[in-house]
């Protein structure tokens, strides 16, 4: 599938910003099942953007402006081939030892409850130990998008019952470091038929699973990643693989608004297709 997306990042401050520093993980890099035809960041402001790579092998964008600054936006767009693959990355970046990713971190550090969770779902298997954790997490947990914040612990997730696919995702990657297999945080975008725009990015987990590698497994849609994943970043957790962190002086209050298309390419041609139809027919009328 051909995916295409259009992620928009607008912050707007209370008083005037200056030495605003951003760091900018938004472009997906190519993996076996995963190719970018095109992609570009744009953004509304003056100022210098710094092409690099971050320790885990994620393209990073580092973006400096002197300011003063009431307002930017940040957009990001851009078309990516993807195949299939049931959710088994190969040929990305790996510049880490897999090991780092049994670490627990502030948000994936565990309890009883995730120990409990990971116990519950371990089985001599490996590949159906984690199949069965995502299940459970999807099964048991309601989203709900006003229950947490980007704060909020796996272990705070769980003990509410409510969270976004963040909280599902270091949910995952907790107890699956709980049944000592290396697991990882991901943010990327999610291609879904409905029209109107999301208001974030998506976010799942890969897990390594012997004799197949990284596998991606989306716990918040109980399914592993298909051709409608597009895979933006990696982390240790949302911290590590955040679309934008940033630092800035002065400023004061801060409100942040995101809007994310993400859709089949085909499906957005069509649907355009028609629409220029309508229109055509409603004009000769």
């Amino acid at each position: 599938m051909r995916v295409k997306v259009a992620h928009r990042t607008s912050y707007a401050y209370d008083a005037p910003a200056s030495q605003v520093v951003q760091a900018l993980r938004l472009t997906p890099r190519d993996h076996e099942a995963q190719h970018v035809r095109n992609w570009r960041i744009d953004i509304d402001v003056d100022g210098y953007l710094r092409a690099g790579t971050d320790p885990y092998g994620n393209a990073l964008h580092m973006f400096y402006a002197d300011g003063p600054l009431s307002a930017i936006t940040i957009t990001v767009s851009g078309e990516v081939d993807i195949t299939d693959s049931a959710g088994v990355v190969r040929g990305a970046a790996e510049p880490l030892d897999p090991q780092v990713f049994l670490r627990p971190t502030p948000l994936t550090t565990p309890d009883r409850g995730l120990a409990d969770l990971a116990a519950r779902c371990a089985q001599p298997s490996t590949v159906d130990a984690l199949h069965a954790l995502m299940l459970d997490i999807h099964g048991r947990m309601t989203f709900d998008t006003d229950a947490t914040h980007a704060a909020t612990t796996a272990a705070g997730a769980l003990a509410a019952g409510r969270g976004v696919c963040q909280d599902f995702a270091h949910m995952f990657i907790t107890a699956a470091r709980l049944m000592g297999v290396p697991a990882r945080y991901v943010s990327g975008h999610l291609a879904r038929d409905e029209t109107h725009p999301q208001e974030a990015a998506h976010a799942w987990a890969e897990a390594l699973v012997p004799d197949l590698g990284w596998v991606a497994f989306d716990p918040a849609n109980g399914v592993c990643a298909t051709e409608r994943h597009v895979r933006i970043a990696v982390g240790s957790d949302y911290l590590a693989a955040a679309p934008v962190r940033g630092a800035r002086r002065g400023g004061g209050l801060e409100t942040l608004a995101v809007e994310v298309h993400a859709a089949d390419a085909a499906m957005q041609t069509q649907r355009q297709s028609q629409g220029s139809g309508q229109s055509q027919i409603q004009s000769q009328n």
